[in-house]
């Protein structure tokens, strides 16, 4: 198994955490993914698929799949940085000191993607319990059909709170696959009264003419309490993926009540990111990426007895595993296993005439507001997985 994934045996559960995603792109599915002709995997699988079919519950074979959920992926864009650009946001002295240092960790957030693979999609009920030092963090898949992810994280220190709500929706365009995230996420800085709505730049799988991935919209993020708002635009690269625009960020931050703009943003979400004033042109880094998600680690199981049934690398264990030791016929049978077994589960709810809860959340769907994820608990306790 590779040295950049931990792993557990307890009781025949396998608890298998692989590396986090990271700037230089050497994540566990690189090491996997040799397979040759990959995108002629893609296209075969795609060849019976309508333009415009909604791809968000399509099911991939474990060749194609990094070894981990999308509720891990999710989760290590926040708990998985090399320098704590979230504790570092109630140091701001003024309310735009902190936006802008909120937009910096807002752009840590997005993570590098290998084109040909994709994470597991999470079984209804799934969790994931990581903490950071003071921050405590946890997830649960509260749908399957559609898929929308609930995120709930904690730093009594810092006195911060961070919710987040996502429904992707990926969608067949004929030569890409763009997946919107749907939802809210949102940021509470306690110490100083403010909150912060969110939203997420979109994924695009680009499968012809060159194949790639990339992060591409506008995300907005904006301040309740004092109208402070920041507009960044992730650049779309052109049709044929040359040009300057790989991984661009431009943007501004102004106050809404005002209509003023403070501070132009640009650079690229690989690299660094700069602020620069609109009243005495002065320049800024905010962000770079090098300090931030280079050279991370794959959390590590401190108390195995205490990880939850439902955790994300207990459910998925015997698959991780497989695929990080390239048993694709054991990783074709283990993940079988997890399906007939969520099958089974439907099944036994159907026959009682249950309907399934979720256990961490509160969750609500409206037509205006979409999906709405409210934590049940006040904090999120310390959790048996750690990461340094």
């Amino acid at each position: 198994m590779s040295l950049s994934s931990s792993s557990f045996r307890l009781m025949e559960r396998k608890i298998v955490l692989s590396k986090p995603l990271t700037l230089e792109g050497e994540t566990d599915s690189d090491e996997h993914c040799e397979t040759p002709n990959i995108l002629q995997r893609i296209l075969s699988l795609l060849k019976n698929i309508r333009q415009g079919s909604d791809l968000s519950c399509f099911k991939v074979p474990p060749v194609l799949n990094m070894p981990k959920s999308q509720l891990q992926c999710y989760a290590e864009s926040i708990y998985c940085t090399a320098s704590d650009l979230l504790s570092n946001i109630n140091s701001g002295k003024t309310p735009v000191d902190r936006l802008i240092l909120v937009v910096a960790w807002t752009i840590s957030t997005t993570r590098p993607l290998s084109f040909g693979v994709a994470p597991y999609n999470p079984t209804l009920g799934e969790t994931h319990h990581v903490s950071k030092r003071n921050l405590n963090l946890l997830m649960e898949q509260v749908s399957h059909h559609p898929p929308v992810s609930a995120l709930y994280a904690t730093d009594h220190n810092q006195n911060i709170h961070i919710t987040w709500c996502h429904s992707p929706v990926s969608k067949f365009n004929g030569t890409s696959i763009e997946t919107k995230v749907h939802g809210k996420r949102q940021l509470k800085l306690h110490n100083h009264g403010e909150t912060y709505e969110m939203n997420s730049p979109n994924l695009v799988i680009r499968i012809l003419p060159i194949p790639g991935t990339e992060w591409v919209g506008n995300l907005t993020i904006r301040c309740l309490e004092t109208g402070l708002v920041a507009e960044l635009n992730y650049m779309t690269q052109s049709f044929f993926g040359f040009g300057g625009g790989r991984r661009q960020i431009k943007g501004k931050i102004y106050d809404s009540l005002s209509t003023k703009i403070l501070y132009k943003v640009e650079g690229h979400w690989d690299r660094t990111v700069t602020v620069k004033s609109t009243s005495n042109a002065e320049e800024r880094v905010i962000y770079d990426a090098r300090e931030v998600i280079s050279g991370l680690q794959a959390p590590i199981v401190m108390n195995p007895e205490s990880v939850w049934p439902t955790e994300t690398a207990v459910v998925w264990g015997e698959l991780s595993e497989a695929i990080l030791n390239k048993d694709w016929e054991k990783a074709r049978e283990a993940k079988k296993t997890v399906e007939e077994r969520q099958r089974e589960l439907l099944r036994e709810r159907e026959a009682k005439g249950e309907n399934w809860t979720p256990k961490h959340f509160l969750v609500s769907y409206t037509k205006e507001e979409g999906w709405n994820c409210s934590p049940i608990r006040k904090s999120v306790p310390h959790a048996p997985i750690v990461t340094l």
